[in-house]
């Protein structure tokens, strides 16, 4: 079981910019950030390969929103720039769970990760 510890995160106007970050308690090889907005599905905004070699990121956050890790703390940070009203969700971190073999790729949902407990993004216009 790996645990994880989310920070960052708030309140922000349309065009601004916050970090978050996830620390695992052990090695994963894929950690990334999934949102969820009320009323929505959960859905994949970033991923990144232990090692950083391959990183993913959905369409809509493409150009704005950077995923980075520092592998020797186990921790993955996400910058999120130029912020829009839409961006506003519960950012959960993930880290993927090598015990299950249900992968549908790293930006899915359904794939099979641990969970942190989720923190809140909020974008005003």
């Amino acid at each position: 079981q790996v645990q994880l510890v989310e920070s960052g995160g708030g309140s922000v106007q349309a065009g601004g910019s916050l970090r978050v970050s996830c620390t695992a308690s052990g090695y994963t090889a894929y950690m990334g950030w999934f949102r969820q907005a009320p009323g929505k599905e959960r859905e994949g905004v970033a991923v990144i390969a232990t090692g950083g070699r391959n990183t993913y990121y959905a369409d809509s956050v493409k150009g704005r929103f950077t995923i980075s890790q520092d592998t020797a703390k186990n921790t993955v940070y996400l910058q999120l720039n130029s912020l829009k009203p839409e961006d506003t969700a519960m950012y959960y971190c993930a880290a993927r769970n090598q015990y299950c073999d249900r992968w549908y790729g790293p930006l899915d949902a359904k794939s099979c990760y641990y969970w942190g407990q989720g923190t809140q993004v909020t974008v005003s216009s």
